[in-house]
């Protein structure tokens, strides 16, 4: 993706400037083709309010799945140390998600919750958030997005047992279809230690638990 220096509606005497990422080649062929969709459903893309808003939700659009241009094996391996006394349970909980599924490209969101118990190795801690945004930022489905963070982490350390917990609302859900507005989904996958009944529970025990 390549930098915008300067977004639209700014300028420097306002003493503000917004820096944004997108890839200028995409904008150009996602525009027109967002003010076919304005057109097709019934508004005038020339009045005011939506002079812009091709150009604005194709810059949105690459941005919602900018996970497309993220490897997450490398996330994990460019900080990965050995440790060869730990092998307790290395929790992340809580990780925010945003996410698009994939059958109507309207958005999911909620928290995933990540463990691992390290065989030699550990990684650092910011990097399993990233690795979840790198697979969140797609067009998805909840259950293979669990998969993958799952797999990934396998993979990249060889843990003892990787766990991944999602819990989801998903709009599509929510705003049609069905629309039940409170309906949350919620996914589970895991591996090695984690198949393991007790260890399972004091994880499950610990991803309900508040420190406060």
């Amino acid at each position: 993706m390549k930098k915008e220096n300067l977004m639209d509606g700014y300028d420097e005497m306002d003493g503000y400037e917004k820096v944004d990422l997108y890839n200028p080649e995409i904008i150009n062929k996602l525009s027109p083709l967002y003010r076919t969709i304005l057109e097709t459903i019934g508004e005038d893309p020339d009045r005011e309010g939506l002079l812009d808003t091709p150009v604005r939700v194709s810059k949105a659009i690459q941005f919602l799945t900018h996970g497309y241009d993220l490897n997450p094996d490398d996330i994990l391996r460019s900080a990965t140390f050995e440790q060869e006394d730990y092998r307790q349970m290395v929790l992340v909980k809580d990780i925010e998600i945003y996410s698009m599924c994939e059958h109507h490209m309207i958005p999911f969101f909620g928290k995933a919750h990540v463990a691992y118990i390290p065989n030699k190795h550990i990684v650092g801690l910011s990097k399993i958030p990233r690795v979840v945004d790198a697979f969140a930022r797609r067009l998805q489905v909840q259950e293979r997005l669990t998969t993958q963070i799952k797999n990934c982490i396998q993979d990249a350390l060889q843990p003892l047992g990787v766990a991944v917990v999602i819990e989801a609302l998903h709009l599509c859900m929510a705003m049609r279809g069905i629309q039940k507005q409170n309906s949350v989904t919620t996914t589970s996958d895991f591996t090695g230690a984690f198949l393991k009944e007790k260890t399972r529970a004091e994880f499950m025990h610990l991803i309900g638990s508040k420190l406060h």
